[in-house]
């Protein structure tokens, strides 16, 4: 990627959060870049770290009971170095956060229309016309309809699917050359989902914004995103362009997401699963194939002691020599 293409650059970012006295990496030694018009989706489970990196990027975590290390590049500027009051001057302006949870994430005492005044006031010279008419302009781009009325309502008076655009609303107000989607579509209807991904395309072709897709719906990955990152246990255990990866897919963890979903055309009524689960912060095994455990009939001299990403073919990287030997076992469909 060029570097006038590139908009973030990540390099060797850690999270640790402080449980006593010990820091644990909730993110480990994670590294990608980010380009202009570019949608990077970042895939796994619950509790591999997809939100941690999020939070981390954006600048979101308690320094007291957070360590962050490692680069976090924009215009080359290192983010990991910025106290709360230069982030404040990013964040919204240059980096926009659509969150999960948008009840939580919206003040239930303010209007509608103040809330996405909040970052025009702070990061523009906008007069009080402009910025009415700026929220009005955004209600109407993010598909809400009648947007003098929904600017005065209060968040409890809208649906999920409303409050949900209100928030894209707010993340893109200074039209952000990066957007950070936490699993925008997580509590929505099939309906909705599709008009809240439909318009996060429309956006980002109209401002040529690069989009972080945090998500662990591989449906969602297959029609939005051009590369993906798959996240296990803190790591990214494979990347690849979207299509390679659906296509040719080579670690364990992707394979058995894959097989993970349900399939129209199969004649097994049962699902797949995946053996155990993502192994909490503080028993996180930081030698060795994380993934190992939840494939045990795999040989233990099938793993790298020290794994690392190894780049199969051009732009497509697999942590791990297990891929070489894996294979689904035969009784693992008997939940």
């Amino acid at each position: 990627m060029s570097d006038s293409n590139q908009l973030l650059d990540v390099q060797h970012l850690h999270t640790g959060f402080r449980i006593k006295d010990e820091y644990y990496d909730a993110v480990d030694d994670v590294s990608f870049e980010l380009g202009k018009n570019e949608i990077l989706a970042i895939v796994g489970e619950s509790g591999c770290g997809k939100s941690t990196l999020a939070t981390t990027i954006i600048g979101l975590h308690d320094a007291n009971n957070t360590r962050v290390t490692g680069e976090i590049l924009y215009k080359d500027l290192n983010l990991t170095t910025f106290n709360e009051q230069l982030y404040n001057k990013v964040r919204g302006n240059d980096i926009g956060m659509i969150f999960q949870d948008p009840l939580s994430a919206l003040n239930p005492l303010m209007r509608i229309e103040d809330q996405i005044k909040e970052s025009l006031t702070y990061h523009t010279d906008m007069t009080a016309e402009q910025k009415q008419a700026r929220v009005i302009e955004l209600l109407t781009q993010v598909g809400i309809p009648n947007p003098e009325r929904v600017g005065k309502q209060y968040p409890h008076e809208l649906s999920g699917g409303m409050r949900q655009r209100v928030i894209i609303a707010i993340a893109i107000a200074c039209k952000p050359a990066i957007i950070i989607a936490d699993e925008p579509t997580t509590a929505l209807d099939v309906t909705i989902q599709a008009q809240i991904l439909d318009l996060l395309k429309d956006l980002q072709e109209e401002t040529g914004s690069g989009i972080i897709l945090i998500t662990h719906d591989l449906g969602v990955v297959a029609e939005m995103a051009d590369k993906v990152a798959v996240m296990y246990a803190g790591q990214f255990v494979e990347v690849a362009t979207a299509e390679e990866l659906f296509n040719n897919p080579k670690h364990p963890y992707t394979r058995s997401l894959l097989q993970s979903i349900p399939q129209e055309n199969s004649d097994d009524s049962q699902l797949h699963v995946i053996e155990g689960v993502v192994p909490s912060l503080s028993k996180l095994p930081r030698e060795g194939c994380r993934f190992a455990p939840r494939i045990p009939w795999i040989p233990e001299d099938a793993h790298e002691a020290e794994p690392t990403l190894h780049e199969v073919s051009e732009g497509h990287f697999v942590r791990c020599t297990c891929y070489q030997h894996f294979h689904f076992r035969d009784d693992q469909e008997e939940v």
